[in-house]
């Protein structure tokens, strides 16, 4: 609610008439007054308040109950837009229309009659009869109070009937047309007229997909809200298609929630009708575009045909696995500089490229020389196995040494606040890791049968679990049950976005509001087993499922300074765990 504005300087009473510009006076007290005030400048009416509004429109003014714009029930507040409960589901699922019984300008449904009229009906339904909307508001309807319809066992039994009638209906039959309309430009939507034409759209493609929502969103345990919003979206998308009945591209699913609706849920319900069409472009190949534009013609088509064979393979001779993309990413990381280094000397194509050229390019050290050398070999021999290169200017290139980092433990107490996380699922990822030394994609594939009996099963592994990680797994299964209990999905780590669903969780959770990463605990941990075992790589191998070069890393801290203390040419360095400074 927004600050409302100063009283008077002179009565104390009424607000100032205007905060923008600057005014300490209301209407009454202004200089050479009394004046009258104007009308509302959003409603008309003649209760001013200040800056133009009346008490009803302005923001700031005290939360006085009002009649609802929908159905006149009395005792709606401005917080809600002046709308009840009811009328609030009305809004985003029915059109404006004139109702047919008291012709008023509002929300018509599908007997044509507004909410109000509607209500009359239900009032007076006698038992075991229709409702009579024409005999119910043929002299006038009685009003009554907002939000107090209590659920009456009768509604409750016509939603139940209606239940079974859609489940026991046959199957809705549906074929995307094969056919597209060609557009000439497109114009931006209105939002007003799109929500109105929105709700009261009805086709064959919206029962198809509905049938398959209600279905889908029962197995999967979405809540209503999630039903009724995937049902809007849907609706949305059937009026912004530019050729009706046609399969929907997944770009323009990712525009609904600019609009209000929701895309995750309408792409997984479209999808599973088989009615979704994925143009949706890879990070990579934005990443690869970004890179190559402003490059001669003939080296951006050699460069094509490198990055086509990365993610996708080759079956010809010389057969290649498809890579990674992320591996591609690294590539073109160290790779671009010196493409455009290349261009701007005047080479356009990556045939005219020598030893020496190579060599002069790439950076002098660090990670992006590994990624550079690696990139190059790559690509060049692509290149020549596609004929679009004489010779392999990066063969027999020397390696670099990648250099390897000395893992540090980390600061007890900020391990120990994260052990003692609010959140219960960070708290129990925090011990997983701290205590049995798990890493964050073992975290995000962990199902929940992959406990039991007090032990953890990894990788044909058996972890007896330790008994503080026991305490917060039952923590954390109890707050799963109560906030998602007909959930399905597999994996132990769920949150807002994968508990409707059955894919795992990201990267980042739980750990972005940690201060941790996963990574830094396991390292911790295995710091922590060297310096138990005085340096015994075998147990380091099998507890942690480590090679034996992996392992040694980790054998390095033994004896380093910082971390014994020992002197160093004569002189000695205090502890870091010490309270003695030099």
């Amino acid at each position: 609610m927004s600050t409302p504005p100063p009283r008077c300087n002179a009565c104390q009473v009424n607000r100032v008439a205007w905060t923008k510009p600057r005014v300490d006076f209301c209407y009454d007290c202004l200089p050479g007054g009394p004046f009258p005030a104007p009308p509302c400048r959003n409603c008309g009416s003649a209760d001013y308040f200040s800056q133009g509004q009346c008490g009803t429109c302005h923001p700031g003014a005290p939360m006085h109950p009002f009649s609802c714009r929908g159905c006149l029930a009395w005792g709606v507040y401005r917080v809600h837009n002046w709308h009840c409960w009811s009328c609030r589901w009305w809004q985003n699922h029915y059109p404006v229309g004139e109702c047919l019984y008291c012709h008023r300008t509002t929300r018509i449904g599908d007997s044509g009659a507004c909410r109000l009229c509607l209500e009359q009906a239900r009032r007076l339904k006698e038992p075991d009869r229709a409702v009579d909307l024409v005999g119910a508001n043929r002299f006038g309807q009685q009003l009554y109070l907002a939000n107090l319809h209590a659920a009456r066992n009768g509604k409750r039994r016509d939603w139940v009937a209606h239940q079974r009638r859609r489940a026991q209906a046959p199957p809705v039959q549906f074929a995307p047309v094969r056919w597209r309309q060609l557009l000439l430009f497109r114009m931006p939507p209105n939002h007003a007229a799109l929500k109105n034409r929105a709700a009261a759209v009805d086709s064959e493609m919206v029962r198809f997909c509905d049938a398959i929502l209600r279905d889908h969103a029962a197995r999967h345990g979405w809540s209503r809200k999630q039903i009724n919003d995937t049902a809007r979206s849907l609706k949305l998308l059937q009026v912004l298609q530019d050729t009706p009945g046609a399969k929907i591209n997944a770009s323009d699913v990712l525009e609904l929630p600019g609009l209000g609706g929701t895309a995750a849920s309408t792409m997984e319900i479209l999808a599973a009708a088989d009615l979704l069409i994925d143009d949706r472009t890879a990070a990579v190949h934005r990443y690869f575009t970004k890179h190559t534009v402003g490059l001669p013609p003939e080296m951006r088509d050699q460069l094509g045909i490198w990055f086509q064979v990365m993610l996708g393979g080759s079956k010809n001779a010389p057969r290649r696995l498809p890579r990674h993309p992320q591996t591609a990413h690294l590539h073109i990381l160290g790779m671009a500089p010196i493409w455009h280094m290349w261009a701007a000397r005047g080479v356009q194509s990556l045939a005219k490229i020598s030893r020496e050229d190579v060599v002069a390019a790439l950076p002098p050290s660090g990670a992006n020389r590994c990624f550079a050398e690696q990139g190059l070999r790559g690509l060049f021999d692509i290149l020549k196995a596609r004929k679009q290169v004489f010779t392999n200017p990066a063969r027999g290139l020397p390696a670099t040494h990648r250099g390897s980092t000395i893992p540090l433990p980390l600061d007890t107490e900020l391990i120990r606040a994260a052990l003692n996380s609010d959140d219960p699922a960070s708290a129990l990822a925090v011990a997983l890791v701290a205590f049995h030394g798990l890493t964050g994609p073992q975290l995000q594939e962990l199902a929940l049968t992959d406990i039991r009996d007090g032990r953890l099963t990894i990788d044909d592994r058996a972890i007896p679990l330790a008994g503080p990680v026991r305490t917060r797994l039952a923590a954390y299964l109890d707050h799963r049950a109560r906030t998602w209990p007909t959930t399905i999905n597999p994996h132990l780590f769920i949150n807002r976005r994968t508990g409707p669903r059955t894919n795992r969780v990201g990267r980042g959770f739980p750990w972005v509001k940690l201060g941790v990463t996963p990574q830094a605990l396991r390292e911790d941990r295995i710091l922590q087993e060297i310096h138990a075992t005085g340096g015994d790589v075998r147990r380091i191998c099998d507890l942690f499922g480590l090679t034996v070069a992996g392992a040694m890393r980790y054998t390095t801290g033994l004896e380093h300074p910082d971390l014994t203390g020992r002197p160093v040419d004569g002189h000695a360095i205090p502890h870091p765990d010490s309270h003695e400074s030099s």
